[in-house]
Formats: structure tokens, C-alpha cells, sequence
């Protein structure tokens, strides 16, 4: 079907065109969207929102946007948040299937471990003091 567009020049037709149609690009069915994506990889990475977007430098209503609301990705971002997620842009962008290793890891855990790292040794060490205590409570819990 052929939708004719007529160019004025205020009082008169001066030319008319043929305009095809847009069309919209129809995703495949049960195909994911990058937001859907989006959202399953963060959490998969343990991280909210709000943490992923702090990571990231910007508010926590884009990241909202972009797993909801929006079907462009932000390509100024997709290295970030590719890094941030632990997966490939490929992936994230759904051109690849995200890699399964076998075992779930809490991301969320290991960013905190990597923060106690940058500690002064002193810090350290009391978090170290309370991880042991708190651990030797659960092995006397188990065994007894």
C-alpha cells in the first residue's frame, strides 16, 4: 500500500510523492529484549538498580529505562555495563548465549570482599576477627 504525501506551498499542491510505509522490525516470538536481558544479567550479577547505576555513573531511573522502557540500547554505555555484568557485549546485546559455568556466584559477596581489600590492614583485620567468629559459630551450629 502506497500512502501519497502532498508538499504545499501554502495555497496550492506542488508536487505529490509516494511515501512507503514504515515498518516497525517485528521481533522474533519469545525472542528477549535487550531490557529483559538487561534485567536478568543484573540480577544474575546480584547487583539492584541502584547499585548497578552507581557502578555505572548515572541514576538509577536509566537503568529503569533502559530495562523497561526503552528498545536502544545505550551504546555510550555498553562496554560499562558489559564489564559491570561480567558478560561480553555480544552477550548483553543478545548476539551471543550468555555463558553458564556451573556454579552461581554472589558478585554482590565478592565487590564487597574487593572493598575490604582496599582497607588499611588494621580494618582488615577486625573484619577478618568477625568473619572467623561468625564462622566458627555456624561450623558449632552444624556439628552440634
Amino acid at each position: 500500500m502506497e500512502l501519497k504525501n502532498l508538499l504545499y506551498n501554502g495555497r496550492d499542491v506542488i508536487q505529490e510523492e509516494f511515501v512507503m510505509p514504515k515498518r516497525k522490525m517485528q521481533l522474533k516470538e519469545n525472542v528477549e529484549s535487550f531490557g529483559e536481558r538487561l534485567a536478568r544479567l543484573r540480577k544474575a550479577a546480584g547487583f539492584s538498580q541502584r547499585e548497578l547505576a552507581t557502578e555505572l555513573g548515572i541514576s538509577y531511573r536509566m537503568v529503569a529505562y533502559y530495562e523497561g522502557e526503552t528498545e536502544h540500547p545505550p551504546t555510550h554505555l555498553l562496554p560499562h555495563l558489559a564489564k559491570a555484568l561480567g558478560v561480553s557485549a555480544d552477550e548483553l546485546m543478545g548476539l551471543e548465549k550468555t555463558k553458564k559455568n556451573g556454579r552461581t556466584q554472589d558478585t554482590r559477596l565478592w565487590r564487597r570482599f574487593s572493598q575490604v581489600e582496599k582497607l588499611p590492614p588494621p580494618k582488615r583485620k577486625q573484619i577478618v576477627q568477625i568473619l572467623d567468629a561468625f564462622l566458627g559459630s555456624e561450623k558449632v551450629k552444624k556439628t552440634g
